[in-house]
């Protein structure tokens, strides 16, 4: 007798999963690099040179050799163990540029807020963000060459975070790093909104 299809058989049949991920946080954080590292295509970038219209505007500090920036957003795409595909979208970190977070974030799953140690007073706007709209998000601590290390915990309670929020450390230059970050925020934003790994996102 035919007992039909396993359930292995019906989950490879089955089409990935869309899913929206934003990642977000202050100037020159390393948003740009993430998406580059983990997109398994050529990711959609809207960089423009920085000029001297924008001295006095963008604080560069911590970023001097920083010569392009993000006017709109990144894209690009990874597929995670061929049930998700997660569409990444970077944000603009400048305050000028805010404007547009609202038409990036809209429908995300949840949201990587990355942090610089050196300036991490610039995450503040994206925390508060997507604590204002009940968004799931995680905290990756971009590890650049230089900048002085704190435990987490120190973090967590210099950015006022909940319990709840994760944070980890990252390399946003690296494909191993930013594919766990990737993970940690889909299983903690399924928690969050308490869905499984077999439901529907």
């Amino acid at each position: 007798m035919d007992s039909g299809p396993s359930r292995r058989e019906v989950r490879a049949r089955r089409l990935p999963t869309a899913v929206k991920i934003v990642i977000a946080g202050g100037f020159g954080v390393g948003k740009t690099t993430m998406v580059g590292t983990v997109s398994e295509t050529q990711p959609l970038r809207t960089e423009e040179l920085l000029t001297d219209e924008s001295v006095g505007i963008d604080d560069m500090a911590g970023v001097e050799r920083k010569k392009t920036t993000t006017v709109a957003m990144d894209f690009g795409r990874i597929t995670m163990r061929d049930d998700y595909v997660l569409y990444l979208f970077g944000t603009p970190g400048q305050e000028r540029f805010w404007f547009m977070w609202d038409e990036v974030a809209l429908g995300a799953l949840g949201a990587v807020v990355l942090a610089d140690t050196r300036r991490l007073s610039d995450c503040f706007p994206s925390v508060d963000y997507f604590e204002r709209r009940s968004t799931p998000f995680v905290v990756a601590v971009n590890c650049f060459e230089g900048a002085r290390a704190y435990e987490l915990e120190e973090i967590q309670l210099a950015l006022n975070l909940g319990p709840k929020v994760p944070v980890m450390l990252c390399d946003a230059r690296e494909l191993g790093s930013c594919k766990q970050v990737l993970i940690d925020l889909v299983l903690h934003a399924m928690k969050s909104r308490g869905l499984t790994e077999t439901q529907s996102v």
